[in-house]
């Protein structure tokens, strides 16, 4: 076994007794977002990641470093109220851990969601959109090193990271809940530090439409373990340059928040829908 795999499994036997049951969809909560858990799930266990041995945690303001067992309806979910990025020093294959130990909790369908900067002059603050397809060459591939052939094959196909049914789900939620949801390329930036106006330029000339420090590695590492993933960023400010507003991660929070109610009615909406095809 690799190390990634022999990781992986430790993990999962320190929690496998506090695991209510086999999630059918595992819902990664971005910045501003976690609240979702709370108000829109009901509640059956929680495991904090500073529980897990050998486990990263969570050191950014507004992640909770938690998995979140619930129901939405009659669906089972575990959501990471949280997610751990390259940028507090992790190693990639620490940052997809969490995917893949949900994947090893049984989960087979994977909701990403994050906060994200617009580059799409078209996009608003608080526009929530579905991600078509991303960018992740700016950051280290997650596959990079050893291949566990347990989670997946050496090169895996990225022809469609977010999957074209679910895509199809999310148009069709969001005109039944009449929410706007625009659609667009997200790109993944290391970060900490926001991007220059330089940079946001060169994000759009390659033709990205949101940019954020999150989500396309672990999408990388999704698709290579067999998760169906489908992708929502909430457009919490336009990118820098094209705004006079220096940017801020308190900025940021506040404005996810004051998406929250729509992302929760689209998200509850989705997480039926797809859970009933």
């Amino acid at each position: 076994m690799t190390e990634a795999e022999i990781r992986l499994e430790q993990c999962f036997e320190a929690i496998r007794e506090s695991i209510p049951y086999r999630p059918e969809i595992a819902v990664v909560l971005g910045s501003g977002l976690g609240d979702f858990a709370d108000r829109a799930m009901k509640t059956d266990a929680v495991i904090p990641y500073g529980t897990i041995p050998s486990f990263p945690t969570s050191t950014v303001a507004g992640h909770k470093g938690r998995f979140v067992f619930g129901r939405v309806g009659d669906v089972r979910i575990v959501a990471m109220q949280g997610r751990v990025h390259y940028y507090e020093g992790y190693s990639m294959e620490e940052v997809v851990l969490p995917i893949r130990l949900m994947r090893r909790m049984g989960a087979e369908s994977l909701m990403l969601t994050n906060a994200a900067g617009g580059l799409n002059p078209d996009f608003e603050p608080g526009s929530l959109m579905m991600i078509t397809d991303q960018i992740a060459s700016f950051v280290p591939s997650p596959l990079t090193g050893p291949n566990p052939e347990s989670l997946g094959v050496r090169f895996p196909d990225m022809s469609s990271v977010y999957d074209k049914e679910y895509r199809r789900i999310l148009r069709k939620t969001a005109e039944e809940e009449e929410i706007s949801l625009k659609e667009g390329v997200y790109i993944q930036l290391p970060g900490p530090n926001y991007e220059t106006p330089a940079e946001v330029r060169m994000c759009r000339a390659l033709g990205a439409d949101a940019v954020g420090m999150s989500t396309a590695c672990e999408a990388v590492a999704a698709r290579h373990c067999g998760f169906r993933i489908l992708g929502v960023s909430c457009i919490t400010n336009p990118a820098c340059g094209l705004s006079e507003v220096p940017l801020s991660h308190e900025e940021v929070q506040k404005s996810a928040e004051r998406a929250a109610s729509s992302f929760a009615r689209l998200i509850c909406r989705a997480i039926r829908n797809i859970a009933s095809e």
